[in-house]
């Protein structure tokens, strides 16, 4: 591969490389708390992985957001918000890379389709519309969804069971000592159902809401603050979509092995013992992240997009 091509295709990953670590950085501490509210049944009945720990106690107390604020600070320190950092961090930045790459790809196809239907022999300029723009995004939550699954497994472990594992590689290890690759997988699955309508809604609602501001600041691009907004709305309209289907991976993967059959099963027994409300437990960090973490994403990305673009 000669160099131009390396670097061409560096620069096609780059954005959502970028994108990812803003997204990971400004949004851990909320989903440090999701991740603990979802894994524990309300009752403290966890798991027994998770019933070992300070933070099963904590909340089987108090499962309210600004609760588990105060007691992680209060048991952890400030340091403890950032719990299983590097999970994300190792994994997301690249997945992210990946997510808006494959949203590329597949946008790119879809205008391709519209050309050729056109029977032109010149490529025009193509404006996708919002279910066009939702599809691409539902391709590129199978891609995300099979990449971010076992970092998540791993991601989700350490959030809820800190005083077991020394770090990111200690958690890989026991992870895969305990049942192989298909312990590290597991939930990877959940994971790409959660992401299929979470990114479709997650990219339609950008550029919907992108299209819009634009409009009314009646500008051909976006600002800065119309990416922010677009950017964090995107996020809420994600997590509004995706919750349900997260508190079921976030169950299958921090579950002892053997306490869930199948998917299925985790969705009947949530529901038969909680009710159907606890599919949606973690909602209130989520979108709390969701906001500010999205709006830092994708301004590093349309940032990264605009260098890279200019030095081309």
């Amino acid at each position: 591969m000669s160099e131009v091509s390396l670097a061409s295709g560096l620069m096609e990953f780059a954005p959502g490389a970028i994108g990812g670590f803003c997204n990971v950085f400004v949004g851990h501490p909320m989903d440090l708390i999701k991740v603990r509210q979802q894994s524990v049944p309300m009752g403290g009945g966890g798991g027994a992985s998770v019933s070992r720990t300070a933070v099963a106690a904590a909340l089987a107390s108090n499962t309210s957001t600004s609760a588990m604020f105060r007691n992680i600070i209060a048991q952890e320190g400030m340091s403890g918000l950032y719990r299983g950092l590097s999970s994300p961090l190792i994994a997301v930045t690249p997945a992210f890379a990946v997510n808006f790459w494959s949203f590329d790809v597949a946008k790119n196809f879809i205008i391709k389709q519209q050309q050729q239907n056109a029977n032109s022999n010149e490529e025009v300029p193509v404006q996708l519309s919002i279910a066009q723009i939702s599809l691409a995004g539902a391709f590129s939550g199978i891609c995300l969804g099979g990449v971010i699954g076992p970092s998540e497994r791993i991601k989700c472990l350490m959030q809820v069971d800190k005083q077991r594992y020394s770090g990111f590689f200690d958690c890989a290890r026991q992870v895969y000592k305990e049942g192989g690759l298909a312990s590290v997988f597991r939930g990877t699955g959940s994971a790409i159902l959660r992401d299929v309508p979470g990114n479709a809604a997650y990219f339609g609602a950008y550029e919907l809401f992108k299209r819009q501001l634009c409009v009314w600041e009646e500008r051909d691009t976006p600002s800065t603050r119309a990416i922010l907004l677009a950017g964090g709305m995107s996020g809420v309209a994600n997590w509004i979509v995706a919750i349900p289907f997260d508190t079921i991976k976030s169950r299958i993967q921090t579950a002892p092995a053997g306490r869930y059959r199948n998917y299925v099963d985790v969705l009947r027994q949530t529901i038969q013992q909680e009710g159907f409300q606890a599919l949606f437990r973690g909602l209130t960090p989520a979108l709390l992240r969701a906001f500010p973490a999205n709006a830092a994403c994708l301004l590093g990305v349309e940032s990264a997009r605009t260098f890279f673009a200019s030095i081309r």
